[in-house]
């Protein structure tokens, strides 16, 4: 393999990042919308059946606008933020991890990311739409939700030091097998020790909730996946040399 210095690397993961920002966008635009869409609705029901009736207020973002423009705008600069992310980690990973080649490490960092950043919080604070939670609680709601992803991060790069460690000992196979029990041993207590959130309302519809956290993880699945097999694409033709061309190969007379 060359020698790539890794802003090359951070650039082509941005690039990938784009194309999941892209991929991100389509799905949510295709299956979520509807689902904020319906939520929103029945929060607009709820205010004129309480007699707050904001129809004369003029949105500062029309939903049309925010559905579109303003949704794919926040989706490629998350694609492109997770991608720099991803590709720092990507070098760090790249020869530590096994003997694996670039698109075989760009698969596992993103599997891994994906279960860190994405699963482990999902499970324990999943997405809910509109006229779900109270404002009032949004702050600690986020920080609760960030805390997660940083329990997450550190117990990943935990097992992986001790897998790491237990290689030579165990095997590689027994000794990923002990980490990675231990992984979900820890963020099971995690899940445990940290305080549940359920603000739903008894009379919302738990079928557009359980849709619409389908459709949450369903963006942030194609996401990874897109970026995943662009980065792994875009890493190896920067780290893997070229075959030379045939006549190049031929002997000079």
């Amino acid at each position: 393999m060359n020698t790539v210095s890794p802003r090359i690397l951070l650039v082509r993961g941005m690039m990938a990042g784009v194309l999941a920002g892209v991929a991100a966008f389509l799905v949510a635009y295709l299956l979520g919308e509807s689902k904020v869409d319906a939520a929103i609705a029945i929060e607009e029901a709820g205010h004129l059946a309480a007699g707050h009736d904001h129809g004369a207020e003029d949105a500062p973002v029309s939903r049309a606008l925010q559905a579109t423009a303003g949704l794919g705008t926040g989706v490629l600069f998350y694609g492109v933020a997770l991608g720099g992310i991803a590709a720092l980690v990507f070098c760090y990973a790249l020869g530590r991890i096994g003997r694996f080649g670039p698109r075989a490490t760009a698969a596992l960092v993103t599997a891994g990311l994906f279960v860190t950043v994405t699963l482990v919080p999902f499970f324990k604070y999943p997405a809910n739409p509109p006229a779900v939670g109270d404002p009032d609680t949004a702050a600690r709601r986020t920080a609760l939700y960030l805390l997660m992803i940083a329990l997450s991060a550190l117990l990943a790069a935990g097992a992986l030091i001790l897998g790491r460690r237990l290689a030579p000992k165990l095997g590689n196979w027994n000794a990923s097998a002990v980490a990675g029990g231990g992984f979900v041993l820890l963020v099971g207590i995690s899940y445990a020790v940290l305080p549940g959130i359920n603000e739903v309302p008894a009379d919302f519809p738990a079928s557009l909730i359980w849709d619409f956290r389908l459709a949450s993880l369903a963006i942030q699945t194609a996401l990874w996946t897109t970026f995943g097999l662009a980065f792994g694409f875009l890493a190896e033709r920067a780290l893997v040399p070229s075959v030379a061309p045939k006549e190049a190969l031929q002997p000079t007379s």
